[in-house]
């Protein structure tokens, strides 16, 4: 176990080298971030001296160079627009994020679990048919759908629940008040995640049924419940663990969406805000540090392979 998790370690360093390459290139693609802050009271001039002053002047594959010399160095770089240390400016915001998607990923996962299994043991009945048909609602209603619909009915109709932000503002941050700024963006988030896992978790139940030992435990007359959580689901468990690895990308793009609508002050506001004033350094880190979580949750998920099936050696 120790050898393979170095040696997935040793691996994922050229995989993150080459994620900056190609996150760096098409990020030059988009331009030069100072050609936006050129009007008739800012100079050419002024423009180009500042352009010299961080090194934007250079090519591509030299300003790249640098970045990484800096990097190696635990120098994240500065913001553009505020100046600030851009690990400075993850730090404060990844706690929020985690919050949400740890938060999102728990409750769409339960919600797959628990309805998944449902429909599987009720194969081919209405119950069965009416889960599977509101799986795919949720994967079919976009985020931002789903988000302005939530704002217009809890917020602007019916007025109990707050549309932006983690916390009111004049208030000190609390628990309760979290909780209820989060509601809508987890009902977001979770819709689409346990929408999309329901059929992968009623498909690998359905198939551990059809196995003999079930079928054999089944006629000893083995309770239905005990043969479904003792037996059944732990055994299909590698699949679906298989799928939650998945989730941590695409929820990573989800939360973005989702945390620019409801003003959440997390990696996802302010990936959104360097994108649009092209503050490189910012995009920069947030790529980084989005990849190193990606890579880590896959090793995490092969780990957990272990743990749920004795037989799986590394």
């Amino acid at each position: 176990m120790l050898k393979y998790l170095i040696r997935r370690i040793l691996s994922a360093i050229p995989v993150l080298f080459g994620i900056t390459i190609i996150d760096y290139v098409i990020m030059s693609l988009a331009g030069n971030p100072l050609s936006m802050i050129q009007t008739a009271k800012v100079t050419k001039a002024a423009v180009e001296a500042k352009k010299a002053a961080l090194g934007l002047d250079q090519p591509v594959y030299m300003q790249y160079l640098t970045w990484l010399k800096n990097l190696l160095h635990g120098n994240m770089g500065y913001s553009l627009q505020s100046y600030e240390p851009v690990s400075k400016i993850i730090g404060s915001h990844i706690a929020p994020t985690l919050l949400l998607m740890g938060v999102s990923l728990l409750i769409g996962f339960a919600i797959a679990i628990v309805f998944g299994v449902y429909a599987a043991v009720h194969k081919n009945e209405k119950t069965d048919y009416a889960i599977v048909t509101v799986s795919f609602l949720g994967i079919s209603i976009p985020n931002f759908f789903l988000a302005l619909i939530l704002i217009y009915i809890f917020t602007i109709r019916l007025h109990i629940l707050p549309s932006s932000g983690m916390t009111t503002q004049g208030t000190g941050a609390n628990v309760s008040d979290t909780i209820v700024h989060m509601i809508m963006p987890v009902i977001v988030l979770s819709s689409y995640i346990a929408g999309s896992n329901i059929r992968y978790v009623r498909s690998s139940v359905l198939e551990i049924l059809q196995k003999e030992y079930l079928i054999t435990a089944k006629a000893k007359g083995i309770g239905q419940r005990k043969m479904i959580l003792v037996h059944a689901l732990k055994n299909a468990l590698i699949p679906i663990i298989t799928v939650l690895g998945m989730q941590i990308p695409v929820l990573f793009g989800g939360a973005v969406i989702v945390e620019q609508i409801f003003g959440w002050p997390g990696l996802g506001l302010i990936t959104m805000n360097a994108i649009l004033q092209r503050d490189y350094p910012v995009i920069m880190g947030v790529c980084l540090m989005t990849a190193i979580v990606v890579l880590a949750a896959n090793l995490i998920t092969d780990l957990i392979y272990a743990l749920v099936d004795p037989t799986i050696q590394y």
